[in-house]
Parts: structure tokens; C-alpha cells; sequence
């Protein structure tokens, strides 16, 4: 059960994160708390040091202050401030910056993708689905945790989680 955890609890909660984002703009604080709660477990559980434990949490506080940032100035929403410094948390330092370039790389993508997508009519068979709705209004954002989960699960693999599952 600890190993299954190990693997799974991450990419679920990244996956839960980013269909929540695109079905309903809006990423729920309890996915970051989750992370969070889920993190201080399974560094215990693998034995990870109070100082390797300490280096993760000030990636996790330094990306928080980035992305606040972000968020003060309207690039981004609450949700995605807070799922990208959870994120960070769980990679530490190691794998922040593979993780943030490409979260970038993928938000810009999804951005490009989704201004095209604003500009043509909603295909007929999506009509009338309020995701897809919300999704075109011009004045809507873009679910960048979209971005911020397909980076995370990109990088996932060879972060010291799966070495402690011994994958």
C-alpha cells in the first residue's frame, strides 16, 4: 500500500488538479493541501533528512512568492500559484527549474491552442457544454494547471519519489 501511494498519489492529485482547471476554471485549495499533507508524510516514510525536507519546503515558499506574484498582477490564477508551489515542494530544487521550463513551454503551448481555438466557432457537437463555454469566452483565462500538471508528470519519473518505490 506505501509503495502504491509512493507512485500514484501524485500523479492523481496532478491529473484531478488539471481536469478540475479545464472543466471548471478553478483549482480547488484542498488538491494543494493534499499535496502538501502528502508530502510531509512520504518524505518520512522514505527517510528523507529534516535538511532535505527543509531545502523542499523553501522551493516550494520560493515559487509561492513568485507566483503570487504572478497572480497580483493577473498572469495567473490563485489555483495555479498554489499548485505550482506545492508542485515545487515535491520536486525541491533537484527538479524545479526542468519543471518550470516546462511548465512554460506547455503553458505557452496550451495558450497559443486556446487563443486559436477562441477564434472559430464552438464545433457543434460541444455546444451548450458549459466547460466548453467557459472555455472560448474571450475574456476568460487560460487553466494553466493544465500546464503546471502535464510538466509535473513529465518530471515525475525521475525524481527521487520513484527511486524510493525503486522504480
Amino acid at each position: 500500500m506505501i509503495e502504491a501511494a509512493k507512485i500514484l498519489i501524485f500523479p492523481a492529485l496532478m491529473a484531478f488538479a488539471a481536469s478540475s482547471d479545464l472543466f471548471t476554471m478553478t483549482i480547488s485549495n484542498r488538491i494543494s493541501l493534499l499535496l502538501l499533507a502528502s508530502f510531509c508524510v512520504l518524505a518520512f516514510v522514505i527517510g528523507m533528512d529534516a535538511r532535505e525536507i527543509g531545502y523542499h519546503f523553501l522551493a516550494g515558499a520560493l515559487v509561492l512568492v513568485v507566483s503570487f506574484g504572478f497572480y497580483a498582477r493577473g498572469w495567473i490564477g490563485g489555483g495555479d500559484a498554489k499548485l505550482a508551489a506545492a508542485t515545487a515542494l515535491w520536486f525541491g530544487f533537484e527538479w524545479l527549474l526542468p519543471y518550470l521550463l516546462w511548465a512554460s513551454i506547455f503553458g505557452g503551448a496550451l495558450t497559443l491552442a486556446i487563443l486559436l481555438f477562441r477564434r472559430h466557432p464552438v464545433p457543434l457537437m460541444l455546444i451548450r457544454q458549459p466547460w466548453v463555454d467557459r472555455l472560448h469566452q474571450q475574456n476568460a483565462g487560460v487553466p494553466y494547471g493544465i500546464a503546471l500538471a502535464a510538466a509535473a508528470l513529465l518530471i515525475y519519473p525521475y525524481t527521487v519519489w520513484m527511486k524510493a518505490a525503486g522504480l
